[in-house]
């Protein structure tokens, strides 16, 4: 007896046009185009988990050196004191200090310089 593999591929394909749910033309309709979309947006997904990261690394550098502008100091060199002075605050939490607290920021760059 032949083995015939149409309910195989056809549940491939609902799972292709699932994921491609809510794309513009034929990229939700036709199987090929489908597939190539899904495969790309899955790129791009992956890509944008790690730049996420980057991103908001990237925001509280400027968070924490807009905040030292007004005290006059560097970025560069507030975190070098903060490292001489054995102070393990990560950029997150001093970006949301400087952020929420500004004098709290202002007695921690005081202490540190």
């Amino acid at each position: 007896m032949r083995v015939k593999r149409g309910t195989a591929t056809h549940r491939k394909h609902k799972k292709i046009l699932k994921l491609a749910k809510g794309y513009r033309g034929g990229r939700s309709k036709l199987i090929k185009e489908a597939k190539t979309a899904v495969m790309h947006a899955g790129a791009d997904a992956y890509r944008g988990r790690r730049q996420k990261k980057r991103d908001a690394r990237s925001l509280w550098i400027i968070r924490i050196n807009g905040a030292l502008s007004a005290h006059g100091i560097s970025y560069n060199k507030f975190m070098n004191d903060l490292k001489k002075q054995n102070i393990e605050l990560d950029r997150k939490v001093l970006s949301q200090i400087a952020l929420e607290d500004p004098k709290a920021f202002e007695q921690l760059v005081k202490k540190v310089v």
